[in-house]
């Protein structure tokens, strides 16, 4: 691709989840760090956490359009799509920023307007089955999720006992 840096943005508060199960803000930004700290064109950014909330990413997008002269797109993954017509302003983030989009399995049915659209990307890349919801229940459920995390981050969850069932 012809993406320069990748920021990967922590938002304190995703309109179309539950908070319930999310850690704090500060150690989800802690760990984004950790799992970054190797790589130079990935960054940790906690953008979204001055901003009110709950927070949508045409907002995002137009604040970043405000502070950084550079030309913006976005990431998400193919099950994410699906739903995309159902974000707040989805026509103007659509229409004005390119839109990389990962191949998952659990992709399901994408809308035809959204098949053709010549600022969506599909990326080629292998499909890897993994979520944040899946490592939560795996560590949950004493399973063995290390090898699908950086070093440092398994350890800093393993340190913290995060997501850990109660004894």
């Amino acid at each position: 691709s012809n993406l320069e840096e990748v920021w990967m943005v922590v938002t304190p508060h995703n309109p179309h989840k539950r908070r319930n199960n999310l850690l704090e803000d500060v150690h989800r930004l802690a760990m984004v760090r950790i799992a970054v700290e190797d790589y130079p064109h990935l960054k940790a950014s906690n953008i979204e956490f001055d901003l009110p909330q709950p927070n949508y990413t045409v907002n995002t997008l137009a604040y970043l359009e405000e502070r950084y002269p550079h030309q913006f797109s976005l990431i998400m993954g193919e099950d994410n799509l699906k739903s995309f017509h159902k974000w707040k302003n989805y026509e103007v983030i659509l229409n004005r920023y390119p839109i990389y989009v990962y191949p998952r399995i659990a992709g399901g049915v994408v809308e035809h307007q959204f098949k053709h659209h010549p600022h969506i990307i599909k990326v080629d890349a292998p499909i890897m089955e993994i979520s944040s919801t899946f490592i939560r229940n795996g560590i949950k459920a004493g399973k063995n999720i290390r090898p699908m995390l950086p070093d440092a981050v398994w350890k800093y969850l393993d340190e913290m006992n995060f997501y850990k069932a109660k004894p």
